[in-house]
Formats: C-alpha cells, sequence, structure tokens
C-alpha cells in the first residue's frame, strides 16, 4: 500500500471522508495528537486500526465527534449532569468522557466493554473531517503501539507508510499530549488519563474530581483498562529511558556521573533536561524541554522520537511536579520509563 501525504485542505479532507466511508483508515491532526481515524460504527474499521498499529484488541478507542448532538446516539443513557457540566466547560477540548455505550458501538471499539470513551476535538481538521464523514471516528494515536505518539505528519509517515492510505497534514499539534479522560459511572468523577484538562480545572468546575492510582503507577493484577493507556507500555523510545528524582543540584549530579558512566561502557546516552539547566552541560547530548511544565509536554513526544533517530541507547530525563498539566507529563513519562525511576 502507498501511503500519500496530502496538506490539509477541503480536498484533502474530501478525500480522507471518502476512505472512511468505505471502511479504510486514515491518519489526522486533532490538538492533542495525531490520530487514526476509522469509522467508529463499523468494526472492520476498528480491526484495520488495530492491525496497523499492532495494537492489543483489549485497548478500547475513543470515539471522537463534530458536535454535541452526536453524543445521543452513542450512549445508551441520558447524559449524566456531570459530565453535562463538562462538556459545557471544555468541549471542544481535550477531554474524553467515559459513557455507558449505546448497541449501535460495535464490541471492538469498546474493547468489550459497556463503557465507551467520547470526545469533541477542537482541531478544525478533525471536527471537518468527522462532519464530512458524516459519522462519529474511533481513533487512537496514530503510532505503532507502544511508541512516542506522533505530533506531527511526519510522525505518522515513520509509523505508518505502507500500512495506512492516508494522512492529513495539519502541522504540529498544540498540546502534544492526549486528551484527559474521565469515567463517571460511578460516584465521585475519576480521572483515568490525565492531560491538558487538570484535576484544578475539572475541580473548578464539578467541586470534586479523584485521580486514579495508574496515572502515576501500573494497573494492579486482574485490573480492566477502561480508557487507553492504562495496561501496556507506551509512549516509549526504542532505547532505555530512566527518570532521576530528587533535589535538583542532587538529580544533576547523578545525571552528570551517569552520562559519563554509561559513556564509557560504549552506550550512546543522553539527557533531557529544562532549557535553564542545559546550558550546564555543554558537549553533552542533551535533548531541551523548555523550561514549564506546559513546554515540556508539549516537547516530550518529539524529544523521544528523536532520541531514536539520533540511534539513543540510554537517555536520562528529570522528573517533574505532578501539580498542574506536571501530572499528564510525569504519567507519559513513567510509561515511557517503565516506571524506572532513580531516587537521589
Amino acid at each position: 500500500m502507498q501511503t500519500e501525504l496530502l496538506r490539509a485542505s477541503d480536498a484533502a479532507i474530501a478525500r480522507a471522508a471518502e476512505l472512511l466511508r468505505a471502511g479504510q483508515v486514515v491518519g489526522f491532526p486533532t490538538e492533542t495528537v495525531y490520530g487514526l481515524g476509522g469509522d467508529a460504527l463499523n468494526p472492520h474499521a476498528a480491526q484495520r486500526i488495530f492491525e496497523a498499529k499492532g495494537r492489543p484488541a483489549d485497548n478500547p478507542l475513543i470515539v471522537h465527534i463534530s458536535a454535541l448532538e452526536q453524543l445521543r446516539a452513542l450512549i445508551a443513557d441520558e447524559l449524566p449532569g456531570a459530565a453535562q457540566l463538562l462538556a459545557q466547560a471544555f468541549w471542544p477540548g481535550p477531554m474524553t468522557l467515559i459513557l455507558p455505550r449505546a448497541p449501535i458501538i460495535p464490541d471492538s471499539v469498546s474493547a468489550g466493554l459497556d463503557t465507551v470513551g467520547i470526545r469533541m476535538p477542537s482541531h478544525p481538521v478533525a471536527r471537518a473531517l468527522i462532519a464530512a464523514t458524516g459519522r462519529p471516528i474511533a481513533a487512537p494515536s496514530a503510532n505503532r503501539s507502544g511508541r512516542p505518539s506522533p505530533t506531527c505528519a511526519q510522525d505518522v509517515l515513520e509509523d505508518m507508510d505502507g500500512r495506512i492510505p492516508l494522512i492529513i497534514d495539519g502541522g504540529e499539534c498544540e498540546i502534544g499530549l492526549e486528551s484527559t479522560v474521565i469515567a463517571l459511572e460511578h460516584g465521585v468523577p475519576r480521572i483515568l488519563r490525565p492531560g491538558a484538562i487538570t484535576p484544578e480545572m475539572i475541580r473548578d468546575v464539578l467541586g470534586e474530581v479523584e485521580v486514579d492510582h495508574t496515572a502515576l503507577s501500573p494497573l494492579r493484577e486482574g485490573e480492566t483498562a477502561r480508557s487507553p493507556g492504562m495496561k501496556y507500555r507506551h509512549y516509549a523510545p526504542r532505547g532505555k529511558l530512566i527518570l532521576i528524582d530528587g533535589e535538583p543540584l542532587a538529580v544533576l549530579g547523578a545525571m552528570r556521573e551517569r552520562y559519563a558512566a554509561e559513556t564509557a561502557r560504549g552506550h550512546r546516552v543522553a539527557l533531557l533536561l529544562p532549557d535553564s539547566l542545559a546550558q550546564g552541560f555543554d558537549g553533552l547530548r542533551v535533548y531541551r524541554l523548555g523550561d514549564t511544565p506546559q513546554q515540556a509536554s508539549h516537547r516530550i513526544f518529539a524529544a523521544l522520537r528523536q532520541l531514536d533517530r539520533d540511534g539513543v541507547e540510554i537517555a536520562f530525563c528529570q522528573t517533574f511536579d505532578t501539580a498542574g498539566i506536571g501530572l499528564a507529563l510525569m504519567n507519559r513519562l513513567d510509561r515511557a520509563a517503565g516506571f524506572a525511576i532513580e531516587h537521589v
């Protein structure tokens, strides 16, 4: 299969919508990361998504809509009051709501669960594509399973060339992390996957929200993954990523020592650092993440992919405070590192 890469335009959206209606899958931009989309009501399209990604079938897909009117047909019950408040506050935007699914949603999309994750993206190309298709679009991130999520069309092409017929190039993603996933089935709303819609923002709307333990730790044995990003190793570079946690001076000292030791063993080593600290590591292989959690969140997947392009075998990254979007950033780093954290 030859993969076509088209700059975002009305013609590109029309071509992609035609492919989606025919049961094919396409790569497309959203404000979070690039998505790998298929007709959410077509089980064969869902199967093509899993095949293109190499994704386990027990990992549910998120369904994307372009208008609130599309939601009613996809859920089994009336929209809960908390969900209405969240939708009013954060849709269109980087928030996914876990809701009881209607029978119209195939088992393959929900991974056999009785719930489904639904989101209304804010990216104009994504919304135009959903509207042009006339169907909701099921879409995980457009990368091979386990790899860092794509934040530009070239990232998608790197993983999906020859696997899908079309990628729409909408430029670099605004946010760079996947959506916040919120479960509403039982009592207090619970964040299953943190994102740019932070716990603090949700509390401002609802007054309370819980953060699932899997935000910063693995699933326990026997637990079911109710959201993408919970069960398997995700976002990982091909080399080893190790997180260093501790007081800033101790972390920097440990990074310098580990860099020297691993280089002496013949490994290709790198450091992921804030811009302000990178200046003290002249002559070493350093990837700059910016100086705020927001900047680091925006750059982290691009940095992890660059590690692979540069053949880095071992990379060290400091941990971040989990306030605000820092929780989402640490969620991605924890999983990319396979929860390998050294405390100094």
